[in-house]
């Protein structure tokens, strides 16, 4: 099983869950410079352009760049450091597809650039594109931000648009349907919460279901933002 890595603030029932389906789970350490709500999402400290490869935010501290390489993951410091607001907090927040790269390419950090060159990339108005986008599959997406599905209509992305909100993020009033949720393996997407005690759970569902993606539910809570699950 591929290694995973999450928010340090992920409860202990969450960890449980995901240690039946993956064996490889490292926490992320809180940034001392990033405003609470998002202080630990991995989302926002990390980037993995493929399989066993991290790009990390450069001042990431020795134990949390050590957890990565002790599992042979290749890591790679970001040219920036991250910043306390945005747009300096968005250096590594994207959405990396086999064929596409979404973001706000003007803040891209430029320690990506060479691991998106044989991809379309597609620019954004939404910085936190990762945070704002469920990935279900290479070809299909899910989002509440209507400058992304703009930008995401030429292609060939199947997008499901769902309404902003019903998502918990302490500290902030709502959070977005990418941190909710991962990836663990290609036809699995692990969620923090349950989608039947989300508003637009259902529609979620079938969307998945036309996918043939399994939901895995990491509790039975609400819905909770924790920065994605980034898989490596």
């Amino acid at each position: 099983m591929n290694t995973i890595i999450i928010d340090y603030r992920t409860t202990l029932q969450e960890i449980s869950s995901l240690k039946k389906i993956c064996s490889n789970i490292i926490k992320t350490k809180k940034h001392p410079i990033l405003y609470n709500a998002i202080a630990g999402h991995p989302d926002i400290q990390v980037f993995s352009p493929y399989t066993s490869k991290a790009i990390i935010h450069k001042d990431a501290q020795y134990d949390f760049i050590n957890s990565l390489t002790s599992q042979k993951i290749d890591v790679i410091s970001t040219e920036s450091s991250l910043g306390a607001t945005y747009p300096k907090n968005i250096l590594l927040n994207a959405v990396s597809l086999k064929d596409y790269y979404i973001a706000a390419l003007e803040f891209t950090d430029r320690s990506i650039i060479p691991f998106i060159d044989d991809k379309i990339c597609i620019n954004v108005k939404q910085g936190y594109t990762k945070c704002s986008t469920a990935i279900v599959s290479n070809k299909a997406l899910i989002t509440s931000d209507k400058s992304i599905i703009k930008a995401l209509d030429p292609y060939d992305i199947d997008v499901l648009e769902i309404p902003p909100g019903d998502i918990e993020l302490p500290g902030l009033n709502y959070g977005f349907i990418g941190g909710t949720c991962g990836l663990i393996s290609e036809g699995e997407l692990a969620f923090f919460g349950s989608l039947d005690k989300f508003k637009y759970g259902k529609e979620i569902i079938k969307f998945l279901i036309k996918h043939d993606v399994k939901p895995i539910y990491l509790s039975d809570s609400h819905l909770i933002d924790r920065g994605s699950i980034i898989r490596l």
